[in-house]
């Protein structure tokens, strides 16, 4: 039995090896970043302060929805970081007893391990294209400062790798027969 979870009765759970080191370290570290790198800057910009950005096209952009907008970004940004812990903690593995209807069954693996990789690889696209547009058009003529994008690349680097690391070892150590 996994030190991880207590199974319901008639609900096996298959023995699952504790996530390595490397990959706990992975999946905080993307954590993180999803959270303590994105979020506050992003809720500075969703409550309607211009930080490092064009006061007047910031108003004109937030007039026509950037605040809520913004507040989404930071909402899935917490998603995220839930995401990747629960690749190394055990309500990766077994929903908690908390949740209705699921208490104590186990977490499909594969639904886990795939949201994983596409968030990660939909992040990691959004980097290249960043920093593409960015180099393309390094003006001062957005809303934003195009600085924001030397902050925002590697931490987005950070966030998208640490997330497939911690998928990866998940996807290993949840498989049939590990």
């Amino acid at each position: 039995m996994s030190a991880f979870a207590a199974p319901r009765p008639g609900n096996a759970v298959a023995q699952d090896p504790a996530p390595p080191r490397w990959a706990v370290r992975a999946a905080y570290a993307s954590a993180l970043s999803a959270t303590v790198g994105f979020i506050p800057l992003h809720a500075v910009w969703a409550l309607g302060i211009p930080l490092w950005a064009d006061q007047e096209k910031f108003r004109a952009w937030y007039a026509v929805g950037g605040g809520p907008y913004l507040f989404v970004l930071s909402g899935l940004a917490l998603l995220a970081g839930v995401l990747a812990l629960s690749l190394v903690r055990p309500w990766g593995l077994v929903f908690p007893s908390w949740t209705p209807f699921l208490a104590g069954r186990r977490v499909p693996r594969r639904t886990l391990a795939a949201t994983a990789f596409t968030v990660s690889a939909f992040l990691l696209l959004y980097t290249v294209w960043a920093a593409a547009q960015t180099v393309g058009d390094f003006s001062d003529d957005g809303v934003f400062t195009p600085w924001i994008v030397v902050y925002g690349i590697p931490q987005f680097l950070v966030w998208s790798i640490g997330l497939a690391l911690a998928a990866h070892s998940y996807r290993r150590r949840t498989s049939p027969g590990h």
